[in-house]
């Protein structure tokens, strides 16, 4: 795994804690945090996939929002993922942009929360 810059080392454990392949990548004149092998929920098209996380230069001061799934998911049921349009192209693939928007609090929210946050996307999608 790549690791092109570091995070704050309370990220980087609770990155490990996650038991997943995860690395940082620098692309596209962007920095990325990819989480490979995550487990996604039933009702997907897909059980495991990477998500990419884009990391802005000055964070944690700085927030993180959205989330990049690579494969694209979408529902078995055929109903649409909404705000889910958009393709960002990272590491040589094409991923799929979910567009998540939180006010973010330097000092409380982390990779680990956006993690956290991710999982909740993934779950209101299939709802």
């Amino acid at each position: 795994m790549r690791h092109d810059f570091s995070l704050p080392e309370e990220d980087e454990e609770s990155l490990n804690a996650l038991g997943i392949p995860w690395e940082t990548i620098r692309d596209g004149g962007n920095q990325w945090l990819l989480l490979h092998e995550m487990p996604f929920r039933e009702g997907f098209n897909h059980r495991t996939g990477s998500v990419a996380v884009q990391i802005p230069p000055s964070y944690p001061t700085a927030g993180l929002d959205m989330a990049y799934f690579f494969p694209h998911l979408a529902r078995l049921d055929g109903k649409t993922i909404g705000q889910t349009q958009c393709k960002q192209p990272i590491d040589g693939k094409q991923w799929q942009r979910w567009s998540r928007h939180y006010s973010w609090v330097p000092g409380v929210h982390s990779v680990s929360t956006h993690v956290v946050l991710i999982h909740r996307w993934l779950e209101a999608a299939t709802n």
